[in-house]
């Protein structure tokens, strides 16, 4: 006699994974708060008197933090995501609680090394915000890792433009008050969304998924051109109360409008036989055959290994000799993992393919972030009185970038096996373009330099997602993914705090001022990061041609290819 069902089983492509998309959207938003660093910036440096340089290192505590996701990567292994989301409110709390009391004055004498620790702190909450919904969103869309990439860090790049218009309307341009709603503001979203975000069996693949996806893309991009008008109304129009609250409805409107996906599936109930399940899924077992089945859903075998073809026959030769001494009895070993299966993090440390994706990783981002870290000041240089605008243009990129690559790169993947590393490639050469453009200081290019290296930031960072995830599966995706992060914050480190805050720094003693002005406080950057940025290229290619094979055997079919768990 079976055993009766203690917890209904959630049915491939239901709504809880779009309900969980949905709550991760507003989560992701949350987790931008970093981008908020060149809006408050300046008010740091005035009330305590800091260089150049010291405002560049804070930034630099803001990517330490925001990158360094090790310990949430290994937390969402073994708890679940509300957990690491609950560590991610308390940080956020914590860090710029610290840094509202110091701006404010309500704590004196603050060291720089404390206010150091707790813009880190501030901004880790991002790694555990990121890694929580992003880790349970891709085994809930397993074969669309990439549009769904492309999705949730597109809305965190667009972040920056949703703080940027708060900034500007509701807080008025006060940087203590733009704190105070960090410390307080953020946190009651989290929790608020907390339930939502949680692992169910994974959507599979039909029409309307497609459609769906279809439409969230959609509202971000309208929501992205909205806020990018609407900065721009705020910057040079004086709005009355009435109107402006009228026009942050329509963008809390624009906020919510993945929410129409989970309550149209509730109103207009899709035919489940039009949907395909996963490979190897339960759904339309006998319920004693579904009872005796072990496998991961996520994680399920493939009914025949044959499309794997010579690409595992060159690369494991060895396992034949392995077999043979199987069949005699002579030894009891379990093979390699092999790329496109799970790996443990040891595992994926010692690949090469891992640590070009690392390096690619750090050169490209480490690059683009420090245009972040030094957005404002870059604005005064080159004579912009107001950067708000700069930041609000360089956001739009980004997420234009961020959800862009997503979409691409799933489409190019699916329908010529083209790895996604050959769009890093694109995206770094375009940098280069961008980076030279900016330090010849030619009349009138300082926004379409801006916007050229938005979208490669975005595409660098967004992609590098579900490549680490096809690479080295998403049984451990959590730690691999972080650890390959930890190139932005030593990006920032050398590129941002080291060599920019140096070279500006050096240019403004010059001209007998702390603050410099004229192309050339940035130009020496700005061909430094354009000649790392062609090594990225060169790596990158170098990558991409070792990967193709890979992508030939998991979009063969036209569709993702879950392969077989690999036991060891």
């Amino acid at each position: 006699m079976p055993m009766p069902k203690l917890k209904p089983e959630l049915k491939a492509g239901s709504r809880p994974p779009w309900v969980g998309l949905a709550a991760a959207v507003w989560v992701e938003i949350s987790a931008g708060n970093a981008y908020n660093f060149p809006l408050y910036s300046s008010a740091l440096k005035s009330v305590f008197g800091f260089s150049q340089q010291q405002i560049t290192f804070l930034g630099v505590a803001n990517d330490v933090g925001e990158s360094v996701g090790l310990l949430p990567g290994f937390v969402c292994n073994y708890f679940p995501p509300w957990t690491v989301l609950l560590v991610g409110v308390f940080a956020c709390f914590l860090g710029y609680g610290v840094i509202w009391l110091a701006l404010t004055r309500t704590i004196h004498a603050l060291p720089y090394w404390a206010l150091w620790i707790a813009l880190a702190v501030a901004s880790n909450s991002n790694a555990w915000f990121g890694t929580a919904v992003l880790v349970t969103n891709m085994k809930n869309f397993p074969l669309s890792r990439g549009t769904v990439s492309g999705i949730l860090k597109g809305y965190v790049g667009i972040s920056a433009a949703v703080y940027t218009v708060l900034y500007s309307s509701l807080l008025e341009k006060s940087a203590s008050k733009l704190l105070l709603f960090l410390t307080l503001g953020i946190p009651v979203i989290c929790l608020a969304l907390m339930y939502f975000i949680r692992p169910c069996d994974p959507s599979g693949e039909d029409s309307s998924v497609h459609v769906h996806f279809l439409f969230t893309q959609a509202a971000s991009v309208l929501l992205a051109i909205y806020l990018l008008v609407l900065t721009v109304l705020y910057d040079t129009v004086a709005l009355s109360d009435a109107v402006s609250y009228v026009l942050l409805a329509i963008a809390l409107i624009f906020l919510l409008s993945p929410l129409g996906i989970p309550i149209k599936m509730t109103l207009f109930r899709a035919n489940s036989g039009t949907l395909t399940p996963l490979a190897g899924s339960t759904e339309h077992l006998a319920p004693e055959e579904r009872d005796s089945t072990q496998a991961d859903p996520l994680l399920s075998p493939f009914s025949s290994a044959s499309n794997l073809g010579s690409f595992f026959e060159r690369e494991y030769a060895s396992d034949v000799e392995t077999l043979l001494a199987l069949g005699e009895g002579a030894v009891r070993k379990k093979r390699r993992p092999r790329r496109g299966e799970d790996f443990k993090f040891h595992e994926a440390f010692v690949k090469a393919d891992f640590w070009l994706l690392w390096v690619v990783y750090f050169l490209g981002v480490g690059s683009g972030v420090t245009i972040l870290n030094n957005l404002a000041q870059i604005g005064l240089a080159f004579g912009l009185d107001d950067t708000t605008i700069l930041l609000s243009l360089f956001s739009f990129c980004n997420f234009v970038g961020r959800l862009g690559s997503g979409a691409l790169s799933e489409h190019f993947a699916r329908t010529r096996t083209i790895p996604r590393t050959l769009w890093m490639s694109c995206s770094l050469i375009i940098m280069v373009l961008g980076f030279v453009l900016s330090a010849l200081a030619l009349s009138g290019t300082l926004y379409v330099s801006i916007a050229l290296l938005g979208v490669c930031y975005g595409f660098l960072y967004s992609l590098t997602v579900p490549t680490a995830s096809e690479l080295f599966g998403l049984k451990h995706f959590g730690i691999i993914y972080n650890s390959i992060l930890l190139g932005n914050p030593l990006g920032a480190l050398l590129f941002s705090g080291l060599l920019a805050g140096y070279v500006y720094d050096a240019e403004g003693t010059k001209q007998g001022s702390s603050t410099c002005l004229g192309p050339e406080c940035f130009r020496l950057t700005f061909f430094v990061l354009a000649g790392l940025c062609s090594l990225g290229t060169i790596l990158s290619i170098f990558l991409t041609i070792r990967i193709w094979p890979v992508y030939q055997m998991l979009y063969s079919s036209g569709s993702f290819y879950l392969p077989r768990p690999s036991g060891h």
